[in-house]
């Protein structure tokens, strides 16, 4: 087998494209506990106002499925460095598919999902 000359490209390439798996898992990690605290928060306001909130709301559930998902992601993220980096060794590299539209659907649907939430407090209130 002939050396790839852009083998060191190749490789630096896939550092990248893992490292924005890392800023993006980060950015929903966080984006997670700025929806969780926004709950709690509602609940201190409502004590401020007199009012006791027995609950507050979804708003925690949805932070954590988006900090645990933000979790999922980096480490899907490396997992997927880790196989593109022994493919590109043996010169066997294969484009991603599945986890691509995975994570695409999962994104939509969890968008969706608060977009309803948000809808459905603001009728509740």
């Amino acid at each position: 087998m002939p050396e790839n000359p852009n083998l060191a490209r190749d490789h630096l390439a896939n550092e990248r494209t893992f490292l924005a798996w890392v800023r993006t898992g980060v950015a929903i990690v966080v984006f997670g506990f700025a929806i969780g605290r926004f709950g709690i928060a509602i609940r201190q306001f409502g004590l401020v106002q007199g009012r006791m909130l027995e609950h507050s709301g979804l708003s925690v559930w949805f932070g954590m499925v988006a900090i645990v998902g933000g979790v999922v992601l980096t480490i899907s993220g490396l997992l997927r460095y880790r196989l593109v980096r022994t493919q590109l060794d043996h010169g066997q590299f294969t484009p991603a598919g599945f986890i691509v539209d995975l994570v695409a659907l999962v994104t939509a649907l969890f968008g969706l999902a608060l977009g309803g939430y948000l809808f459905y407090i603001e009728k509740a209130f």
